[in-house]
């Protein structure tokens, strides 16, 4: 039995949720796990994992612009996502003389590398798109990229390894010429769901298969926020002025995990902060459209749960990342 610190970046919860098959694998392997992070992915991971160790590691707060460009907000944040980095890596290795930790798994999180220790560092985005002015910067971006993962032992994609199976198009699968010295070291795992078999054990009976499940109705809508301020804020006002009024049955789920619990209603709109798995699973799948971010974990999901048909993906305001996955995911299952 091993023990491993997992730590997902606190951006958005897609970090955290799709490491939650991940623990529940190791977990179902024997081996100890210790939470790591920080902010709303912590809050997610302890609430599936309430028994679990947890440490934190250096937080991060990030705020994207109001505006359709990203530009200046991510430049702006630079120095503050240098300084972060070394933070957690001082932390991991304040931590790594305390105890002994046998592996590391980092989803995106740059600082938590350290030697004597197996390093894992977990993306989809090996390919880092940028706006259309800055395209010209890609191969420098994505080498400078390789020169950050190529401290770690190894790293794992959440993508099928035949590109055109991909979830994640030229993300995940890019041309060779940018990363073909770090080959060696570049493993696809394949897709990670929080909804697929393995995260489902902990319930009584396989969640496809419990009593009333598949056949509730109660939303014709089913819309799930997530990601940074204020764009989370802007896109929930935006479809609160779309379905307000209507005859839609409309379930808005804020993705904020660090509110009471509480459920309103306006009209014909449902309003709660958050939602267990064992909540939003009978509602996505009574639902008849599905919005949300195109993100790169809620595709995973969708695509687990056969729902990426019914899914309106919405990517945030100038995030390349989210346009190319909302336009490779369209273009993939309209084939």
């Amino acid at each position: 039995m091993s023990k491993y610190l997992v730590a997902p970046l606190n951006w958005g919860l897609g970090h955290a949720s799709r490491c939650v098959p991940l623990i529940r694998r190791l977990m179902d392997e024997g081996h100890e796990v210790i939470l790591g992070g920080d902010g709303e992915s912590m809050t997610l991971l302890r609430r599936q994992f309430p028994k679990l160790r947890y440490t934190y590691l250096a937080p991060l707060q990030l705020r994207y612009s109001a505006s359709h460009s990203q530009v200046w907000a991510m430049l702006k944040a630079l120095p503050k996502l240098i300084a972060w980095a070394y933070k957690d890596h001082a932390m991991l290795q304040a931590l790594l003389r305390e105890e002994k930790i046998d592996c590391v798994v980092s989803d995106n999180r740059f600082g938590l590398y350290a030697d004597g220790v197996e390093t894992i560092y977990m993306t989809h985005q090996l390919h880092i798109l940028l706006p259309s002015p800055w395209r010209w910067l890609e191969p420098l971006v994505a080498r400078l990229h390789a020169r950050i993962y190529a401290r770690y032992n190894k790293v794992w994609v959440p993508d099928y390894e035949e590109p055109e199976k991909s979830l994640a198009g030229e993300l995940s699968h890019p041309q060779l010429s940018i990363i073909n010295y770090q080959l060696s070291i570049i493993n696809y795992i394949g897709p990670l769901s929080r909804f697929s078999l393995t995260a489902q054990r902990s319930y009584s009976e396989t969640v496809l298969q419990r009593s009333g499940l598949t056949a509730q109705q109660s939303y014709t809508i089913v819309a799930v926020l997530s990601g940074l301020e204020p764009q989370r804020t802007l896109l929930e006002k935006e479809l609160l002025t779309r379905y307000r009024g209507g005859e839609q049955r409309v379930l808005l789920v804020q993705g904020l995990l660090n509110r009471p619990a509480t459920r309103i209603k306006r009209g014909n709109i449902t309003i709660v902060p958050s939602m267990t798995d064992s909540e939003l699973l009978p509602a996505l799948l009574g639902a008849q459209h599905i919005i949300a971010r195109s993100g790169y974990s809620t595709i995973m999901d969708l695509e687990t749960l056969g729902l990426i048909q019914k899914a309106e993906l919405i990517p945030t305001p100038g995030q390349p990342e989210q346009e190319y996955l909302a336009f490779w995911t369209e273009k993939r299952t309209s084939k």
